[in-house]
């Protein structure tokens, strides 16, 4: 685990495109799940804005690493959230975005969208394998649409399934703990005070940590990168980069 700290929301934005930028180039296909939440948003705007020429788009194809179960012109779509912070600024052909579908019934979409995985996706030990996955955190310490209530579909044996919020009862489709794993990378980006202690415990491996999803991101390949602001990495006590 690598952890970077940055002085504010914006610089995380532009060091991570920075790193994007690297981990692609020079590929004639780099595939990313993207994540939803106010943090990638920045992201996203900063990577079109100040990036956007530095990134061969013809190579970039898009994936969620979960989604909302709303249409996509739904104001909670995370799809139309990167429609309108990112796909609509740059130059990247339609055929290279996959996302989930949100409108169609949960269950039917997540067995299409796990299946789309097997068939678009390079594999790695028999799994389809990203080169990259883009994480947030939640207050409660959930990743992708994996919540604390749930932790027993972070073990499924299906690539994605159908999580329930816990306050609204919202159904969302998720990756699973076996895709996002046998990723190349896996990269969070938590920013925000309300974020510190749950980064702290995580990060820090405290006692009763298991309990929290984003605890249980650990790739394969070890290459997991924690991008953090300043308030969010506040109350760590472990070695940071």
């Amino acid at each position: 685990m690598e952890v970077k700290v940055y002085q504010n929301k914006v610089k995380v934005a532009e060091e991570f495109s920075k790193f994007l930028i690297k981990k692609s180039s020079n590929k004639k296909a780099f595939h990313i799940a993207l994540s939803g939440g106010s943090t990638p948003k920045i992201v996203f705007d900063v990577l079109a804005k100040e990036f956007s020429n530095d990134v061969n788009w013809s190579a970039i194809h898009l994936y969620w690493g979960d989604e909302r179960c709303v249409a996509p012109d739904n104001e909670e779509s995370n799809y139309r959230m990167t429609v309108e912070h990112l796909i609509s600024k740059v130059d990247i052909p339609e055929e290279n975005i996959h996302r989930i579908k949100g409108e169609n019934d949960p269950k039917l979409e997540a067995k299409r969208y796990g299946e789309l995985l097997e068939s678009e996706l390079p594999k790695e030990l028999g799994l389809p394998q990203f080169d990259m996955i883009i994480l947030g955190m939640g207050d409660d310490g959930h990743t992708a649409s994996i919540f604390p209530h749930e932790l027993k579909l972070w073990k499924s044996p299906d690539n994605c399934e159908v999580a329930i919020h816990p306050e609204s009862g919202q159904r969302r489709v998720s990756l699973t703990g076996r895709i996002i794993n046998n990723a190349k990378t896996v990269a969070f980006l938590v920013t925000g005070a309300s974020k510190a202690e749950k980064v702290r415990i995580i990060i820090d491996r405290e006692e009763g940590y298991l309990k929290y999803p984003a605890s249980h991101v650990s790739p394969k390949t070890k290459d997991l990168i924690w991008f953090l602001d300043a308030d969010a990495a506040e109350q760590i006590t472990s070695n940071q980069s």
